[in-house]
């Protein structure tokens, strides 16, 4: 079995090149963290992320954070949690059970319906 670290919405794949470390604060950068707000998360300073993150990147020979993100998500080292939410709502849509759709009405029904409520209070104020 393989070891995770699942971090707010993320999860890290342990074993594919990063160190436990360097994938944790990877973690924190896909949440969109920056490294000093990571150092005060992590209880360190802020260098060491740094230091961290520019490990990581060399490993997966990038510049860039937001290239160190889009590297870990192709090779798969990290991936979001929510694509499990989406799996499940695209299993849930081939099921054909209409009981538990709910279909939202037309906007112009809902602004004629407003439209009403003013012209009553103008009514009302002129009355």
């Amino acid at each position: 079995m393989e070891a995770t670290i699942i971090n707010g919405s993320w999860k890290g794949h342990l074993g594919r090149g990063l160190a436990p470390r360097e994938l944790q604060f990877l973690l924190w950068i896909a949440q969109g963290f920056t490294s000093k707000e990571i150092a005060r998360e992590a209880g360190i300073e802020a260098g060491t992320v740094k230091k961290r993150l520019t490990n990581a990147m060399f490993k997966l020979g990038v510049t860039k954070r937001t290239a160190l993100v889009a590297e870990a998500m192709k090779r798969q080292i990290i991936t979001p949690v929510c694509f499990v939410l989406a799996a499940l709502i695209a299993m849930h849509s081939m099921i054909s059970d209409d009981s538990l759709r709910r279909d939202r009405r037309a906007p112009e029904r809902r602004m004629a319906q407003v439209r009403m409520v003013r012209r009553a209070e103008r009514v009302e104020l002129t009355a």
